[in-house]
């Protein structure tokens, strides 16, 4: 019943022109660089990636252009975030005929389901498609929660593989083990609640903060696979300053201003979102240039 997918997924993110045009080019390079680095999957048009700032076809577009540069190398999962279960249904067809690999699955957005209109529509979308499935669980950013209640309701749906658990509570990763045992893959999905997701159980990362530093977050994951804690918290502690930005309102403007100090892609974002300013963007500057000048990779700390 398992995904087979472990490691660090990044939600990467989606370039634009200076026009605001998706810039599939930019796209392509981040998406290879990251692959290049040593992550083992990617979430393509999460939350970080801008989904609900793009249009139907440039959605499609995007996801068609992600799996050609990837070409296999690692599992391309696309996020499936649409105003109703309708369209919804309709980009999993269309991700699954483009060569996607997964769908990460979030609720219908705006509209706040009660338990058993987000049953339906998580069993809706799966019907759609033979394609594995990730459901997205964020309850501060959704105000709803997929709760045990809703994984019971589906637990019978084949493939519904795994949970990108963005609670940040993180007895929810135990919780779900408990009740479940290894039916769904667990991911921790807030970047400043990852290493405690993984020491209890998680199979993985899907992470925000790996677009502008991949290394870290491939070798915190690995430490924590071989169990050797030491590293995994001497790491995790120099990122936390940024893995906090995660969690914040503005996180995709912070996550691309990063990408753009470390070289890696640019800070536009779509409107209504726009670039960091004033004190926030020299706050997050000044957090960013720290973690690049003490980065662990530049001789170990005491953990």
């Amino acid at each position: 019943m398992t995904t087979g997918w472990r490691g660090v997924f990044p939600a990467v993110t989606t370039q634009f022109n200076e026009d605001m045009s998706v810039d599939l080019k930019s796209t392509q390079r981040v998406q290879d660089a990251l692959v290049n680095d040593g992550v083992t999957g990617l979430i393509v048009m999460g939350t970080c990636g801008e989904n609900n700032s793009l249009d139907p076809e440039e959605k499609r577009t995007i996801l068609k252009a992600a799996v050609e540069v990837v070409n296999g190398r690692v599992p391309v999962v696309t996020g499936v975030s649409e105003l109703d279960t309708r369209r919804a249904v309709a980009y999993a067809r269309d991700a699954e005929k483009l060569g996607a690999d997964g769908l990460m699955v979030l609720p219908a957005m705006v509209y706040v389901p009660k338990p058993e209109e987000l049953v339906a529509h998580f069993k809706a979308v799966a019907e759609a498609t033979s394609l594995p499935i990730m459901l997205y669980n964020n309850p501060p950013a959704y105000r709803v929660n997929i709760g045990v209640d809703v994984l019971k309701a589906l637990e019978d749906v084949p493939n519904i593989k795994a949970v990108k658990e963005s609670a940040p509570d993180p007895r929810r990763f135990t919780d779900l083990i408990n009740a479940f045992g290894d039916r769904f893959d667990i991911f921790a999905g807030l970047d400043d609640v990852a290493l405690e997701g993984l020491l209890l159980g998680a199979k993985g990362w899907v992470s925000g903060l790996t677009s502008a530093f991949p290394q870290e977050s491939v070798q915190l994951v690995a430490a924590a696979e071989k169990g050797d804690w030491e590293e995994a918290r001497r790491i995790y502690r120099w990122f936390m300053p940024l893995l906090h930005l995660d969690a914040e309102h503005d996180l995709v403007q912070s996550i691309k201003l990063a990408e753009q100090i470390m070289g890696r892609g640019s800070e536009r974002v779509r409107m209504p979102r726009l670039p960091l300013s004033g004190a926030r963007r020299a706050e997050v500057t000044a957090m960013v240039e720290k973690a690049a000048a003490t980065r662990p990779s530049l001789g170990k700390k005491a953990a």
